[in-house]
């Protein structure tokens, strides 16, 4: 039961009656029995909340950044009319709006109410319970009751870095030797021979087979295919990091998707684990690797942990899932704490049998640090930028002399240099 915004105004003229008549509290007594007879009236006459039909349609997915709206369908089997309120409540983070609608329902009558959703974090977002409150006819009382119908909507990265795409696919083709370049395809398996164009390598020419034309030929090299690509993503306490206006794995997560889509397009098979303490997502390039759908699904509820990750355990997972030679592209922090005593005791075995990608997001602060030295502040700020840095490129440097290949950028451009890096060692033939 609940009482409405009229109730306190009846009490408030139920007030005035008693000051107006007195009659040694008698008046006040009827007045009283009055007000709980109007208010029980109400109650009896008002449609039952727990008979109304209610169910859901609309939207199950969306991207981060994006809208979803969601239908709730209110019915009223009932030989009374609907007068009240429904709240459809969701999860904080789903942002639903508006919170409150008024609705009318005569008997027989279905209604669509739309809930627009605007969320701000990744993963599932549950409905709440959905309270009905349905008024009488006066106005005074209402039956209140809440509902649990089920929904859900999966909120999936926004995947921005798609706007470099068809860039890397032209690259990809390129390398393929689909499209004339300046310069040959590169890769090591034999493709076709072609007619020579200005511009081309002329160690590309075939000798053997010009003299047996009039033209001269070109061998066309395309890169192997049917490559393995394990993308793992650092999910503990440096991916929580916010570089720029997001975290650090949210950077990596967008990096994925975009190397991912290029992987698939030249014929390489991709696997992803998300790791931190324990296994937070995987994907088996056997089984559900041919989609970036797929890819997209299991990193959407991942989230970073507050926890210390463990190389040995990283390793170990993706040690398990290779059966040869692949590319392994860790996506993690370069920092002192992260290399020295996390990646380089463990990645020994990993790097004898696959060739290994650590990619870095580069924080445009500590550059911007770098170079304001206005104040004394400043300058205290811009030293231990400089000093940050040091660390920073010393480990980079311990990494790649283990055999280990750095990819580096800021957050607007990290995605499309992870890519380039792959694409680069597809070219010189190391997958």
């Amino acid at each position: 039961m609940a009482l409405t915004a009229r109730a306190p105004l009846l009490a408030l003229a139920a007030v005035l009656v008693v000051f107006a008549v007195p009659a040694h509290g008698i008046t006040a007594g009827y007045v009283a029995a009055a007000l709980l007879l109007v208010v029980v009236v109400d109650l009896i006459l008002a449609c039952s909340a727990r008979e109304l039909a209610l169910s859901r349609d609309g939207a199950t997915s969306t991207r981060l950044g994006e809208a979803a709206e969601i239908g709730l369908v209110i019915a009223n089997p009932t030989g009374r009319q609907f007068r009240g309120w429904v709240r459809d409540a969701w999860a904080p983070s789903a942002t639903a709006e508006p919170r409150l609608h008024r609705v009318e329902l005569r008997p027989g009558a279905r209604r669509r109410l739309v809930t627009t959703l605007h969320p701000t974090r990744r993963g599932h977002r549950p409905a709440a319970a959905v309270t009905v409150r349905s008024a009488g006819p006066l106005g005074v009382a209402a039956r209140q009751r809440s509902r649990q119908v089920p929904w859900s909507v999966q909120v999936l990265p926004p995947f921005t870095s798609r706007k470099f795409l068809p860039e890397k696919l032209a690259r990809l083709r390129e390398l393929d030797g689909a499209v004339v370049a300046p310069v040959r395809g590169q890769g090591t398996e034999f493709d076709s021979l072609r007619d020579y164009v200005g511009g081309d390598d002329p160690r590309s020419i075939d000798w053997r087979a010009s003299a047996r034309r009039v033209d001269i030929a070109v061998r066309t090299w395309r890169p192997e295919r049917d490559r393995q690509l394990l993308l793992v993503l650092d999910t503990g306490r440096t991916s929580a990091a916010r570089v720029g206006d997001a975290p650090r794995l949210d950077a990596a997560i967008d990096a994925a998707l975009l190397l991912t889509a290029v992987a698939r397009r030249a014929g390489d098979r991709v696997a992803l684990l998300a790791h931190d303490r324990s296994l937070r997502a995987v994907v088996d390039a056997g089984r559900a690797g041919d989609s970036l759908a797929t890819v997209v699904r299991a990193v959407a509820p991942v989230h970073p942990q507050l926890v210390e990750t463990d190389m040995r355990a990283v390793v170990n997972q993706a040690l398990a899932r290779l059966r040869r030679r692949a590319l392994v592209v860790l996506f993690t922090s370069i920092e002192p704490a992260v290399v020295l005593e996390g990646l380089l005791p463990a990645m020994s075995p990993l790097i004898r049998r696959h060739v290994v990608v650590v990619a870095n997001v580069a924080d445009p602060a500590v550059e911007e640090m770098r170079r304001n030295r206005s104040d004394a502040a400043s300058v205290y700020a811009a030293a231990a930028a400089e000093a940050a840095d040091n660390d920073r490129r010393a480990m980079t440097w311990a990494l790649r002399r283990r055999g280990v290949v750095v990819s580096e950028a800021a957050p607007d451009v990290f995605a499309s240099h992870v890519v380039d890096t792959y694409l680069d060692l597809k070219a010189a033939g190391r997958l």
